[in-house]
């Protein structure tokens, strides 16, 4: 079940929503926990919708947050996921091996690109937001429009379009954003 309901509207329903799971792993349960990982990843595969599972992993046994990143094509999917008996046996099987009970919080927009682990996933002001994914799309695009263009030059514009945009989201979601984010770091979160 979902510890915070999430704040979005019926017409935002439809859109990819991402989870963020946080684990606090007991002293030399990790190889366990790791197992535990493996299991209810495989099995969330399973669920409708679903469209990956990662972990960020602690660096040090100091702090031994382990962060699940979940994403489903559509709010609902999740929740039925989340909600699952699958899910909750899983959950009864995770107890030994954490501190406390996981803390999941949902996120439906560009702020899934400004998330940091082991950061407090509060979004940065929208206008920094903005400017630092004005520069991703710019220098993206720039450079996939170059690469691109002898290649598709003879296709029709609308399917020439289509297919730059869909590269340049792949390429911002998965390489630029992140690495922005990372870069920018101390000016989209600075430490009060």
């Amino acid at each position: 079940m979902l510890d915070e309901p999430l704040a979005i509207g019926a017409d935002e329903d439809n859109h990819q929503v991402t989870a963020v799971i946080s684990h606090i792993v007991r002293p030399g349960r990790e190889q366990g926990y790791e197992e535990w990982f493996r299991g209810i990843a495989a099995d969330a595969r399973t669920f409708k919708g679903h469209l990956g599972v990662s972990a960020i992993r602690p660096r040090d046994h100091a702090h031994p947050e382990y962060v699940v990143i979940l994403k489903f094509d559509h709010y609902n999917n999740l929740k039925t996921w989340l909600e699952s008996e699958v899910r909750q046996e899983w959950i009864e099987r995770l107890q030994p091996l954490i501190e406390k009970p996981e803390a999941i919080q949902t996120l439906t927009g560009l702020e899934t690109w400004f998330s940091l682990p082991n950061q407090p996933l509060k979004s940065p002001p929208r206008y920094k937001m903005a400017l630092v994914t004005w520069l991703g799309v710019f220098v993206t695009l720039a450079v996939l429009s170059r690469l691109l263009s002898p290649i598709l030059s003879g296709l029709p514009i609308l399917l020439n379009q289509s297919i730059t945009t869909g590269l340049v989201v792949l390429v911002l979601t998965y390489l630029v954003m992140p690495r922005l984010t990372k870069l920018f770091k101390k000016w989209l979160y600075p430490t009060h």
